[in-house]
């Protein structure tokens, strides 16, 4: 319960409220002012500060540092039966000091920069056990479960975000979360929200990777589970072939020397063969030449000078026999040196020819012994070789294990899934008596306000709990907004009947926006008459031209109830008394 607030600055408009019902009431008589102000007269100020000081992250869009240099907001409240005072700085939000706290309190303030203070960690920590019950084991609570500042955030909405749906405090909260603080707040098994939730993310992200699996991109896999089982019949033939190819492998000591000098006179017959080759071109030509070439005609030369009518000289005629006789002793050397060589290149190639076919013999013994003999390297390849085939068998049974693995996961997601459902079903059966008083005061409020029951639906499926408001005349964002208004004020009573609560409920004017003036109206007084009669403290923040005067009941005044009036008039008349 809020008893006040204040802040270090004279300009400020310090509040204090009661116990019961309390109204903060705006003024404005100039349009401008929402449009030219980031703050305009401060009622969702009010609840900004009031989150500042229970712990939330401190904003910058709200509490900017330039424009509030050196201001510090102090809340007074009541923790159980302790009344203290919690003060936290805009320049340095990290240490929020308490004043009065308990020594016996589970976590106790540490000097910081020269105070005692605790850290927003701690403060909610501790403000989530006195208020809620909650643990305040620091690795309990980092686990999947309610934590203070979601679930005050159900008592003392903020911002627009948090009045679009009643089971939601914040944008783009998760189901999980959604489902297991309202799951809380309404007394159920929470537990049972969070497993049934953790188990059909376990079944999207199964689905997921089936998606995966068929289209062969996640590794671990390797496709289909057939194709694997056809590929791994394939593999343990090879395997077992492998394995018996280096049973009956033979190894021969020297068989890399037999290889190599069968190499060599691989290479020697090559090498003769090939000069045998060469060796008969040359024959060939050889023996051509022997056989076309002749000497000249011994009367040609005087036959071409007697048809030129050139009669030669005694002189002349001595010298050219000397010359015709010269070429006669060329062309018979000739023939000789060509005869010599031919006889020689045919005795070369018949001698080359018997070595051709030693060597040939000789290199296919040592063939014979490398045909039934192997080598050690030979030997280390068709192990090496066998030991690919038996790690490629391996990964592949290990795929094979990994589908098998997945398909009796999908099984048993699904065999746990049903199991937590029916264990939720049946708490939810034995919760009935807390489920149905939670209904009956929804029910009671909205036919207050309509004069028709409304629905609140609590269920619990297999993803979860399902729950769900319903109010005849809805569709209008007035209406919707009243559904919102009938869930807090029965948390706000459900949670007044504990030992253990934070006995507040705060709502912003734009709970109100589109609600028509009589239901605006009897909800005021219904919340004035639920906060007095059951010991809680109800908090709303109106304009002045929201307040529905001519549909009050007679009885009913809102004079007495406004602890605080902002006005636009000047600037002094806003919360902050500064405008930015």
């Amino acid at each position: 319960m809020i008893r006040k607030i204040t802040a270090n600055q004279s300009s400020f408009r310090s509040v204090g409220f009661t116990k019961g019902f309390n109204v903060v009431l705006a003024d404005r008589t100039k349009e401008e002012t929402r449009k030219n102000s980031r703050n305009g007269l401060g009622k969702s100020t009010l609840i900004e500060i009031i989150h500042f000081c229970l712990g939330a992250n401190a904003d910058q869009e709200v509490f900017p540092r330039e424009y509030l240099p050196g201001w510090e907001f102090s809340l007074e409240l009541a923790v159980g039966p302790h009344q203290m005072t919690v003060t936290r700085g805009v320049e340095n939000p990290t240490n929020l000091l308490v004043s009065d706290v308990p020594s016996n309190w589970p976590i106790q303030p540490m000097v910081r920069k020269g105070v005692e203070a605790f850290i927003a960690k701690e403060w909610t920590l501790l403000l989530g056990h006195f208020l809620f019950g909650l643990s305040y084991d620091t690795e309990r609570n980092s686990l999947r479960g309610p934590s203070f500042r979601s679930l005050i955030s159900y008592f003392i909405r903020r911002r627009k975000d948090a009045y679009s749906t009643p089971f939601e405090s914040f944008r783009k909260q998760t189901a999980l979360d959604a489902q297991i603080h309202n799951a809380f707040l309404l007394g159920l098994a929470w537990e049972d929200a969070s497993e049934l939730l953790k188990i059909k993310e376990r079944s999207k992200d199964l689905a997921a990777i089936r998606i995966a699996i068929k289209a062969g991109i996640l590794d671990g896999f390797g496709g289909k589970l057939g194709d694997l089982e056809t590929r791994q019949v394939r593999l343990k033939d090879l395997v077992t072939k492998g394995q018996a190819d280096l049973e009956s492998f033979k190894v021969h000591p020297q068989y890399e020397q037999i290889q190599t000098e069968a190499n060599r006179l691989t290479a020697e017959v090559h090498q003769l063969v090939n000069t045998n080759t060469v060796d008969r071109k040359m024959l060939e030509l050889y023996e051509r030449n022997l056989s076309e070439e002749q000497s000249p005609p011994t009367d040609s030369l005087d036959r071409i000078y007697q048809e030129a009518g050139i009669s030669l000289p005694t002189t002349a005629l001595r010298r050219i026999e000397e010359v015709r006789h010269f070429h006669e002793t060329i062309i018979s050397n000739r023939h000789a040196f060509l005869a010599d060589e031919v006889e020689r290149i045919k005795d070369a190639i018949s001698k080359r020819e018997i070595q051709v076919r030693e060597r040939t013999e000789e290199c296919a013994a040592l063939m014979e012994i490398l045909k039934t003999h192997g080598a050690l390297e030979s030997y280390t390849r068709l192990q090496q070789r066998h030991l690919e085939m038996v790690k490629e068998l391996n990964a592949v049974t290990s795929m094979i294990e990994n589908h098998r693995a997945f398909e009796s996961g999908m099984s048993e997601v699904k065999i746990a899934q049903e199991h937590l459902h029916q264990k939720a079903r049946r708490d939810l059966d034995e919760r009935r008596t807390i489920r149905e008083r939670a209904i009956s005061l929804f029910n009671e409020y909205s036919q207050n306000l309509y004069s028709v029951p409304g629905n609140l639906v609590v269920d619990v499926t297999p993803s979860g709990f399902n729950f769900r408001v319903d109010i005849e005349r809805s569709g209008s964002g007035g209406v919707d907004n009243m559904k919102i208004f009938c869930y807090d004020l029965m948390l706000a009573r459900l949670w007044a009947e504990q030992s253990v609560s934070p006995r507040v409920l705060i709502h912003d004017s734009m709970i109100f926006d589109g609600v028509d003036e009589r239901q605006r109206a009897r909800a005021l007084e219904l919340a004035a008459q639920e906060s007095e009669a059951h010991g809680f403290q109800y908090i709303c923040t109106l304009n002045s031209d929201m307040v529905p005067e001519k549909e009050f009941s007679a009885y009913f005044d809102l004079s007495p109830f406004i602890r605080l009036r902002l006005t636009d008039e000047d600037v002094k008349g806003s919360l902050l008394g500064v405008r930015f």
